[in-house]
């Protein structure tokens, strides 16, 4: 997923966003709409279980796009999913359910990219968690 984003903007600092992604059941037609309605240039990122879809404005990443079919519950609209950078997510995670927040997905790694984990604060609003790797 975030492969380069540091690489090109700079360490980012603990507690900034640091990614949005669109999550989409229709890949082809989000694409289509943000090359003509934004201007984005659209890469194709290998992955291993299909393609994640890379926006960039000048040369520069600035967003993600990704198939949500079968990663999120039935019924669950398109929607934008931002990421904040954190100093250790193993540790933020523990903190977030100390303070009325929910793991969602407990800390996983993502090679050349770093430790990522899904959580919903106290209002039960979700947000991605991630330590890169520098």
């Amino acid at each position: 997923m975030f492969g380069g984003l540091q690489r090109e903007t700079g360490t980012m600092a603990h507690g900034s966003f640091a990614w949005n992604e669109l999550m989409t059941n229709d890949v082809e037609k989000a694409k289509s709409f943000y090359r003509s309605a934004i201007g984005w240039q659209i890469e194709e990122m290998k992955m291993p279980n299909g393609s994640y879809w890379i926006a960039k404005e000048d040369g520069k990443m600035v967003a993600g796009i990704m198939d949500m079919t079968g990663m999120v519950p039935p019924g669950v609209p398109p929607h934008w999913f931002a990421y904040i950078e954190v100093d250790d997510v193993d540790a933020r995670v523990k903190s977030v359910a100390a303070h009325g927040g929910t793991v969602m997905r407990p800390p996983f790694d993502i090679p050349d990219v770093g430790r990522i984990a899904i959580v919903a604060d106290a209002t039960g609003a979700p947000v991605g968690l991630m330590t890169p790797k520098h």
